[in-house]
């Protein structure tokens, strides 16, 4: 393992580093596919891009946004995230993105999601996590359901995505309904 941050079964968490801003880790936000249910892939993703990103947004205290590896090959598959941490609230968005569609389907999102939002409750001393996503985006609602997130609302047509507006499903997790 690679330094790792947070170490789950088959898969652990760690700070994102600079020889990860790559043209394989460019590609995922250029991915049509991968990037069907976020907010990425409405302009190319350039280089400049990617390393702005890591300067500006990764090495932040505002943002833990770090690399899902596999153990047994310490390939960087995807990145999970709690943006946005608001300490006066005591809250942040979860986010996540799988870009190695090798790893779709395998459980990785579950079990980063369950390393990430312990994290956030017992280290960050975070009181209330929150997501949303596309009400088209049925492995995400899957996802939040089985992390504990609680549906909250619905953004009527907050998101244009693929041609047209869709509604976003709103979700929220306080510290005293996580059982992890």
């Amino acid at each position: 393992m690679k330094h790792p941050f947070l170490i789950g079964e088959t898969f652990y968490l760690r700070a994102i580093e600079a020889t990860d801003v790559n043209e394989s880790y460019q590609q995922w936000f250029n991915d049509e596919e991968i990037c069907r249910f976020n907010g990425h892939h409405r302009f190319p993703m350039y280089m400049q891009d990617m390393e702005a990103y890591f300067r500006d947004v990764i090495q932040t205290k505002q943002n833990l946004i770090l690399a899902i590896c596999d153990k047994e090959t310490d390939a960087h598959v995807g990145n999970i995230s709690l943006q946005s941490i608001d300490p006066i609230n005591r809250s942040a968005e979860f986010a996540i993105i799988i870009g190695n569609k090798d790893f779709w389907g395998k459980g990785i999102a579950k079990e980063a999601g369950r390393l990430v939002i312990g994290h956030g409750f017992k280290s960050l001393n975070l009181h209330r996590i929150y997501c949303g996503t596309s009400k088209e985006n049925v492995p995400m609602q899957k996802l939040a359901a089985k992390l504990g997130f609680v549906q909250e609302g619905v953004a009527r047509e907050s998101l244009f995505k693929n041609g047209a507006y869709q509604d976003a499903i709103e979700y929220g997790i306080l510290a005293n309904e996580y059982d992890g």
